[in-house]
């Protein structure tokens, strides 16, 4: 993931804010409507025109599509592109959370979660089993969404263009098996079936993202009543069934995003950094994405203090949260990237945010108008910081 010298480049998780008139069909299609696809595909392209435009305004240098083609979320779209799933109880309008995913935070802030869950918009969120053989059925689609955005990109190089996937660990928490004897065989029958996906990003010249969320949340969910040791169990698992899917993949091409949940609630059961940091170097990635901006995360820059990147690879700072609508003032970000360019070194500094500002269609974190805020204040603080460790402005 080398891309310059003499500066620090900027870039951002993937899920950007939906803008409303996509919104809008997708809805309707989530509620089973019958929308004209012709209808939905003009306005996805309009979409995804836009936001490319909007990204380059602001002076993004690594950018994407904002995930506009994934119809439920950041890592249920895969659903439509899989086959041996099936969706039998709930229906699209279920939006409670599965269980699989209901930790010691939303136990310890019942009240809290009860009002706030409700108003997230998620969907399709229960009821999946696995009826049969896991095959990769969504080329369809992909070539949908890396057409929209090489077209909007237009003459962009290649090399500034990242789509991101979903990695096996991420796929469905929760679900009913009836296919697979273990969880080992349904994992890599995933990552053999998503290695598809990545390949094709990879060979439409776009840098892979992987986003892998449940690799840290799980932890809240496990422990207690399991122990730290069988939890690393678990994770070593899937980390080793995401190298699998990324086998022979270029790693300068590709990058890997670790985050403990996008929710802005309390977070207060964690894992610390500290204690998977080796899990996810284990990552065969360029690239590592990590929460860094936000309450719960920013005193763990000091990891680097004791953690070595290993060589060749590149951290991807969250320097800009997600998680509220106060938008972050430049000085502060230049602040965040130098301590972390000092520790791991300037040029293995990309500076990006802690999540995705949206989890789906109908999930958003902040409103749009301070999301661009929050993009221009993480490129005013990368050109600071590159002041301050080059001796002068970057480019």
């Amino acid at each position: 993931m080398r891309y310059t010298a003499d500066r620090i480049l900027t870039t951002h998780v993937g899920s950007l804010v939906r803008p409303e008139p996509l919104v809008a069909l997708l809805r309707r299609l989530d509620a089973g409507e019958r929308v004209a696809e012709a209808a939905l595909q003009s306005c996805l392209e309009q979409s995804v025109r836009e936001v490319v435009r909007q990204q380059l305004d602001v002076g993004l240098d690594l950018i994407n599509d904002g995930e506009f083609g994934k119809r439920i979320s950041w890592s249920r779209y895969v659903l439509e592109r899989l086959s041996g799933f099936e969706q039998r109880a709930g229906g699209p309008a279920d939006h409670a959370m599965p269980a699989a995913i209901v930790g010691r935070d939303r136990r310890e802030f019942a009240e809290f979660y009860r009002d706030y869950d409700a108003t997230q918009g998620f969907s399709r969120m229960r009821g999946w089993a696995v009826t049969g053989p896991i095959r990769y059925t969504g080329a369809a689609l992909l070539e949908r969404d890396i057409r929209d955005l090489q077209q909007a990109a237009g003459t962009l190089a290649a090399e500034r263009l990242f789509m991101t996937a979903v990695a096996p660990g991420s796929v469905v928490p929760e679900r009913t098996d009836g296919h697979y004897p273990n969880d080992e065989a349904y994992l890599f029958a995933l990552a053999d079936a998503l290695r598809e996906e990545y390949r094709a990003i990879i060979r439409a010249g776009f840098t892979l993202q992987v986003d892998d969320a449940y690799l840290a949340t799980t932890y809240e969910t496990l422990v207690p009543p399991h122990s730290m040791a069988q939890y690393r169990q678990w994770a070593e698992l899937r980390v080793a069934a995401l190298n699998r899917a990324l086998e022979g993949l270029p790693l300068e091409r590709t990058r890997y995003h670790v985050c403990w949940g996008s929710w802005n609630g309390p977070h207060s059961a964690d894992v610390p950094v500290r204690d998977i940091i080796d899990l996810i170097l284990q990552v065969r990635v360029g690239g590592y994405a990590l929460e860094m901006a936000n309450p719960r995360h920013e005193h763990e820059w000091r990891v680097w203090e004791k953690v070595r990147l290993p060589a060749g690879r590149m951290l991807l700072p969250g320097v800009i949260s997600h998680s509220t609508n106060v938008v972050e003032h430049p000085e502060l970000v230049a602040e965040r990237i130098v301590r972390l360019a000092r520790l791991v070194g300037r040029e293995n500094i990309i500076a990006s945010t802690d999540c995705g500002f949206a989890q789906g269609p109908f999930v958003r974190r902040v409103h749009p108008s301070i999301m661009w805020a929050k993009l221009q204040s993480l490129v005013q603080g990368a050109q600071l910081a590159s002041a301050e460790l080059w001796g002068r402005a970057g480019r």
